[in-house]
């Protein structure tokens, strides 16, 4: 890969663990990074690590890091020359792109133009069928709920009704009796109002049971793509992905090459450059239908670069300054080695119906160990706040196989302590223990049948976490209750001065104000 620094400086539109991701990805770089925060972040570890840090304003998404104008204002003063968007956020926003553009800043993502003819479910779905991409039999012409519903009554039950602007599972349903489509259709449409601004909607034949298979995408601005392969991400609740894994059980390599060049003939048919990444499910019998295109880094990244030793990020840089795919991946063996599994960790109750929580992290401990990586985004004494998605870090392990790699991420889990608020922690082992997931016999629909996982056996907490919480009483107690215990931890911990411990470290910086 190239060795010369492609930006001098870039700011992330983002916060949190993949913030704090992209920034060590710079820093490796020789890259200056500029976070950007809203009020109640100020003090967010993604904050603490840049070596650069400017104030957005407000609370909430809107208010912060959804807002163009802030963002590159921000940009501007900083003298950043590029700005990452991460996931979520405004990284899928073909409008947002081209004003970075058009600010004369680079876009570390795929050009607007690409995003527009993949950004709808709707629109990747005719660009899919006209590169001769399997797509699950539907319709994605909206001319009314009549006649969705005539037409799903045609291909028979069961049937997805789908957000065509949407993705993240929301807007979508899946309707197994026909007196329930037209209140699926309303309910759907509601929701893709609100999170979309648009309403249409595509009927689809529901593939069950079905796994979730994505393929890694890397393209460069001189035409060229490359797949890195699969990843199964078929643990999932209400279409949102809970543990991911690469490579797939079941796919072999002559499946692989299929999948991964029809999501290359996709790619290169939209002119598509940088990471993205395009989602099939796969049926029984080996068939799989094109789903969607998510024009982004994904969440579950890490688990491709544990496989195939590429870091993604590195890469984007590299091709959104104009670097080749040729030379970046120059004598580089792609083929996935060994196995790796990611485990969302989340601030919210799995056992009493995926309650978000919010609140302060009294002591955290996260895993660590041979195969071990840890994606974080908190810190002892830190307030988790409310306004923002619920994912605190990712857990990833990495093993020759897939039983290895099963048992390490077990024991990690076990190794992982937040106090303070509720997390799924508990909730993912009951998951990676079940013989069921050992055993790879996973689809999209396993944990909906499987409501047993989420409620656990309401035992209490184990040792470990009974042993912190004692010790974060004591040590709090020793220091008048202004968080001895994160400060054992070797993580900032009281309200005053909690940024203390953080501004010792070497290459961790906090500037409240302008970039300098």
């Amino acid at each position: 890969m190239a060795t010369n620094p492609p930006f001098r400086r870039v700011l992330i539109a983002n916060r949190g663990e993949i913030a704090l991701r992209i920034t060590r990805g710079l820093r490796e770089l020789g890259i200056e990074s500029v976070a950007v925060h809203s009020d109640v972040d100020a003090r967010c570890a993604h904050v603490l690590a840049a070596d650069h840090a400017i104030a957005l304003g407000g609370n909430t998404s809107a208010e912060s890091y959804l807002d163009f104008g802030k963002v590159l204002a921000a940009a501007k003063r900083a003298g950043a020359e590029a700005i990452h968007p991460g996931y979520g956020f405004l990284s899928e926003n073909a409008a947002f792109a081209r004003a970075v553009r058009d600010a004369g800043l680079v876009f570390v993502g795929p050009n607007p133009e690409a995003m527009d003819r993949l950004g709808g479910k709707k629109a990747a779905r005719e660009e899919a069928m006209a590169a001769g991409v399997p797509v699950i039999p539907g319709t994605e012409k909206d001319t009314g709920d009549a006649d969705l519903i005539a037409y799903g009554k045609q291909i028979g039950m069961p049937v997805m009704v789908k957000a065509s602007a949407g993705g993240g599972g929301r807007g979508m349903r899946m309707v197994e009796r026909e007196q329930d489509l037209a209140e699926a259709l309303a309910a759907g449409r509601r929701e893709a109002k609100a999170s979309f601004g648009d309403d249409r909607m595509i009927l689809e034949r529901a593939v069950l049971p079905a796994r979730h298979i994505e393929i890694q995408l890397i393209g460069d601005q001189h035409g060229h793509v490359v797949s890195l392969h699969e990843r199964e991400c078929s643990v999932q609740r209400r279409h949102q992905k809970v543990l991911e894994e690469a490579p797939s059980a079941v796919v072999d390599e002559a499946l692989r090459q299929r999948m991964g060049a029809a999501a290359v003939a996709l790619a290169k048919r939209v002119g598509y450059d940088n990471a993205g990444t395009a989602e099939f499910l796969l049926d029984p019998k080996g068939n799989f239908y094109f789903l969607e295109v998510n024009t982004r880094l994904q969440v579950e990244h890490p688990v491709t670069e544990l496989v195939t030793g590429v870091d993604l990020v590195h890469l984007q840089l590299h091709v959104a300054a104009g670097g080749r795919l040729e030379q970046l991946l120059a004598g580089r063996d792609l083929r996935p080695r060994g196995h790796a599994i990611e485990a969302r960790i989340c601030a919210e109750s799995p056992e009493t119906g995926y309650i978000p929580a919010a609140g302060p992290l009294r002591f955290v401990r996260e895993a660590e160990g041979p195969g071990v990586r840890v994606d974080s985004g908190v810190y002892s004494g830190w307030e988790v706040p409310p306004y923002y998605d619920s994912m605190l870090a990712k857990l990833v392990v990495h093993a020759p196989d897939r039983a290895t790699a099963c048992a390490r991420l077990s024991q990690a889990l076990r190794d992982m302590v937040y106090l303070g608020i509720p997390t799924n922690v508990d909730f993912l082992k009951r998951v990676v223990d079940d013989a069921a997931f050992r055993t790879a016999a996973i689809s999209t629909d396993m944990l909906k049948h499987r409501p047993e996982l989420a409620a656990g056996d309401k035992v209490g907490p184990d040792d470990h976490a009974l042993a912190a919480a004692v010790l974060t009483q004591a040590l709090g107690k020793a220091d008048g209750g202004n968080g001895g215990a994160a400060g054992a931890a070797g993580s900032s911990g009281g309200d005053a001065g909690s940024t203390a411990v953080w501004q010792t470290l070497g290459g961790f910086r906090l500037f409240e104000g302008a970039a300098r």
